[in-house]
Parts: structure tokens; C-alpha cells; sequence
């Protein structure tokens, strides 16, 4: 493994190999920053432009611009409670309200820093054990992953602050919206009421945009002119406090080995790892009571988990050929178009395109981490601009970044829609997270559970028979047991102490 790195070294620091890791790291974190865009856009409008470079130069240009997208997302989650990033979603609920309490700067240097490590660890992980690790996902069918969604969702009861019945409530309305466009297995519409349009489902991204950015300002609006009070950010305010490190710390590690285990698998990606990293720490983290407040660990765990998520998950595409989501199907297509052939022939035939495209994760990540902590001055000045000049500006973005997905202005209407059901939502005390993870986990439950008891004859002990089904199970019945037990538990000894 230290000769393929050392190789792989030597390639990525080639001048020309570095030209376009720093350009592709720069164009991914200005797209994560813009709300909406995603790298997604970014790459299919660049892939033409590779045509004419080498087949190295080209992967990690195209790589940096995913996974500088995962930095660059945080940035208006944690400023204006606007996610760049469908993974940087979850990333508003505590990186906003620490804007809110003046530690703008301390959120945004926490979350670079967990972004680094977080894509450190995920880098090692695939450096070490990028075909162990293929091969275990492969051991995945339709059982593991349903059983892999239910434990999200479960775990997505933990992401609502407050009423735990309102948090199951948003759960439910998610995955009746998720059901919403054209049955994978049998091919018909379902919910759709003649509208074309919603024959893909509806979209992640306007139903993102307009739950957590636009109806943040539908709420500020006529609450005067500064929602967020604007500070002039020094080099001692962007430094955590030693309070903040002790309780980041546990975080990033949890955060990082659930990004890598998911980014491996195909077809979850860095949005689901994000958050699950935050429904774990709901119940793990030191400051649990006060997640949604402001806590750290509800930055740094959710930012390091899609950062580790976003490198591993390459660890499919390369050395199996299965892209597990629709920005690695672009990757898989760019390497075709180059002569790469994915798979385990990678490692033999082109070694020095595999190990130089692993290098240069981490020479883009630390390019990523020195660029973004002297900007964050820059980027904490947004808000001093009046918010009557920058809501119109934020209003214009998220219709840009909306429309420029599909190319679709019955995008924009659901972002209408969606801004104002958050809008309401926020008013009666409903939480907007659980409802935009059950959007995005309705479709695979679904599929995963129609397929597997197509797979057994209509047989639901199915998800009990296989090992790695049977284990998820399980974990999700502790997690509802614990839910049901704790409180129990802590009612019998408050009565106890009286």
C-alpha cells in the first residue's frame, strides 16, 4: 500500500495534475456555497471540457468538484440556514442558531476542520481497504438495504426537537411524498394527478431549498432588518473554546466512520450519512439536551460523516464499477470516455490513474481546509448586508439553483410550495428534518421491500434469515426499546430521589 501511495504521490504532485485538483477544489466550494446548485450541475456542464486532458487530470479535477461541493454546502446552512447541499441540510438546525448566539466564525472553523479530518479518515479507509470494503458492500441485497432504511427512519425520530409524536408525524408525511411519481417495480404512476412533471418524484432539492431556506425568510420577513446580529469576525473569534474541542471531538470520529460506512455502500451517499451522524448524536453526544440550540456536535458530526461519505464513496465506482448515485455515474461515464475500464482491472492495468486520484483527495482536502479558514471572514461579512438587500439576492439563488437541476419551472412551484409548508410547519412547532429525510428514504424503502419479497415468494422472514438483515433488525429494536425504557427509567428515578 506505501509503494501504490508513494506512486500515487508522485502523480498528483505532477504540476499539471495540481493545476486541476486547485481548480476543481475551488469550483466544488463556490457551487456548495451557492444554495441549490450542487456538484451534479457543476460536473455534467465541465465534463466536456476534460475531453481534452489526461485521463488523471481530468477524474481529479472532477472529483475535486464533488467533494469541494460537501465544504463549500455548510457555508450558507451555518450563515443563513440555506443548505448549499442536500447533505448540508441537516447542518442548519444547530450551525444557524450558533450564528444566532455570534459564534459564526468558531462553527464555520469547526466545520472545515471536521471536514478535513472527516475526509482524511475516509481516504485511509479506501487507501487500505478500497476492495475489502467493496466486496463487504457487495454482501448488501434488498433485506440489508430496507433494513438499513428502517434504521434511519427509526433514528429519524431523535431528529425532532420536542413532541416525539410530531417528529414520527414529519417521518410519515416524508415517505407518502417520497411515494409520489412512477413505480420502479411495476412500471405505473402513482400520485401524480396527470402532471407529468411529477413522473420523477418530487425534488429533493426544491423540497430542501424550501423547507430550510425559503421559509427561514418567509418567517424573518417584517421582523426588521437584521434577524442575525452582524460582528466583525477576529482570529480569536473563529477559535473554538476548550469547551467546544472536548465536546467536538467524539463527534468527528463517530461522524467519520458512519460517512465511511455508508459512502461505501451504493445508492446511500453523503446525505443519508449525514443524517444519521445527527440522530446518533441526539443520543450520544455529551450536550444531547441541548442539539438544535447550537451545540457543536450538531455541525461537526453531520459535516464530518458527508465529507467521509463523499471519498468512500469512490470506493464502489472504482474497484466494482457500480455507481451508487447519480454524480458517480457521471464519474463512471467520464471514465469510460477515457479509456479507464472501473473495476478490479483498474488496479492492475492503470495503477497510477487509481492511486494518483486517491493522492489527490487529500492534497484537494488540505488545499480545501487553508483556503476555507482565511475566507471565513469573508464569508461571516454576508452579514452585515441589510436583509433587505440580501433576501432578494438568497430568493433569486434558490430559484436559479432550483430550476438549473431539471431545467424545470414546476421545480420552482414545489420550492413555492415547499417554502410555504415550512413556513407553517414553523409556526405550529413541526420539525422540518424528519420530513426531508422520509422524502429521500420513501423510494429505496419501497423498492428494497417490494424486491425482497418478490425475491422470497411474499416470505417475510426473509429479513431474518440473512445474518447482516438480522443484525440491523435488532439495532433498530434497541433503539425503540431504549426510546421506550429511558424515559421509564428516568421518571423511576426522579421518583426514587424524592
Amino acid at each position: 500500500m506505501i509503494e501504490n501511495l508513494m506512486l500515487g504521490f508522485e502523480v498528483a504532485f505532477s504540476a499539471s495534475t495540481l493545476f486541476y485538483c486547485f481548480l476543481g477544489v475551488s469550483i466544488g466550494m463556490f457551487i456548495g456555497v451557492l444554495p441549490g446548485v450542487g456538484p451534479l450541475a457543476a460536473i455534467s456542464m465541465l465534463l466536456p471540457l476534460t475531453y481534452y486532458t489526461t485521463p488523471t487530470n481530468a477524474l481529479v479535477m472532477l472529483a475535486g468538484i464533488y467533494y469541494g461541493a460537501q465544504y463549500g454546502g455548510s457555508v450558507a446552512s451555518i450563515l443563513l440556514r440555506l443548505p448549499g447541499t442536500a447533505s448540508s441540510a441537516v447542518v442548519c438546525l444547530d450551525g444557524y442558531e450558533m450564528t444566532r448566539k455570534g459564534r459564526a466564525g468558531a462553527a464555520l472553523f469547526l466545520s472545515a476542520v471536521a471536514s478535513f479530518i472527516g475526509g482524511s479518515i475516509g481516504i485511509i479507509l479506501m487507501a487500505a481497504f478500497a476492495p475489502a470494503l467493496a466486496e463487504f458492500a457487495l454482501r448488501f441485497g434488498s433485506q440489508e438495504y430496507f433494513m438499513l432504511m428502517v434504521l434511519g427512519l427509526v433514528a429519524a425520530s431523535t431528529l425532532s426537537e420536542g413532541s416525539a409524536v410530531k417528529g414520527l408525524a414529519m417521518v410519515i408525511f416524508g415517505l407518502v411524498l417520497g411515494i409520489v411519481g412512477l413505480d420502479t417495480i411495476s412500471g405505473t404512476m402513482r400520485f401524480t394527478y396527470g402532471e407529468m412533471q411529477l413522473v420523477d418524484g418530487i425534488s429533493l432539492v426544491a423540497s430542501a431549498m424550501g423547507l430550510f431556506g425559503l421559509s427561514e425568510i418567509l418567517v424573518n420577513i417584517g421582523k426588521g432588518d437584521r434577524a442575525v446580529s452582524a460582528y466583525k469576525v477576529t482570529m480569536r473569534s473563529m477559535i473554538p473554546t476548550r469547551q467546544e474541542l472536548r465536546d467536538c471531538w467524539p463527534a468527528i470520529w463517530r461522524g467519520s466512520a458512519i460517512g465511511s460506512f455508508f459512502g461505501a455502500l451504493p445508492g446511500t451517499g453523503s446525505t443519508i450519512a449525514s443524517f444519521f451522524s445527527y440522530a446518533v448524536e441526539r443520543k450520544v453526544a455529551r450536550n444531547a439536551k441541548t442539539m438544535g440550540q447550537g451545540a457543536v456536535e450538531g455541525v461537526a458530526g453531520p459535516e464530518a460523516a458527508n465529507n467521509s461519505a463523499a471519498q468512500t464513496a469512490f470506493i464502489p465506482t472504482l474497484t466494482l464499477g457500480v455507481p451508487g448515485d447519480a454524480v458517480m455515474a457521471l464519474m463512471l461515464g467520464a471514465m469510460i470516455v477515457h479509456g479507464v475500464q472501473p473495476g478490479a482491472a483498474m488496479l492492475n492495468d492503470t495503477p497510477e490513474v487509481f492511486w494518483g486520484l486517491i493522492a489527490s483527495f487529500w492534497i484537494g482536502n488540505l488545499i480545501l481546509v487553508i483556503f476555507n479558514i482565511p475566507l471565513i471572514g469573508l464569508w461571516v461579512s454576508l452579514l452585515r448586508i441589510p436583509y433587505r438587500w440580501l433576501y432578494p439576492a438568497i430568493v433569486v439563488l434558490i430559484v436559479i439553483g432550483t430550476y438549473s437541476v431539471n431545467l424545470s419551472v414546476f421545480d420552482v412551484y414545489q420550492l413555492l410550495a415547499f417554502g410555504v409548508l415550512g413556513w407553517l410547519l414553523r409556526i405550529l412547532a413541526f420539525p422540518t428534518a424528519p420530513l426531508v429525510l422520509g422524502i429521500v428514504l420513501g423510494p429505496m424503502i419501497e423498492e428494497n421491500f417490494r424486491r425482497s419479497l418478490m425475491l422470497s415468494r411474499g416470505e417475510y422472514t426473509t429479513f431474518l434469515d440473512r445474518p447482516i438483515s438480522l443484525i440491523l433488525f435488532l439495532a433498530t429494536l434497541a433503539i425503540i426499546g431504549a426510546q421506550v425504557v429511558l424515559p421509564l427509567w428516568r421518571r423511576w428515578q426522579a421518583r426514587a430521589e424524592a
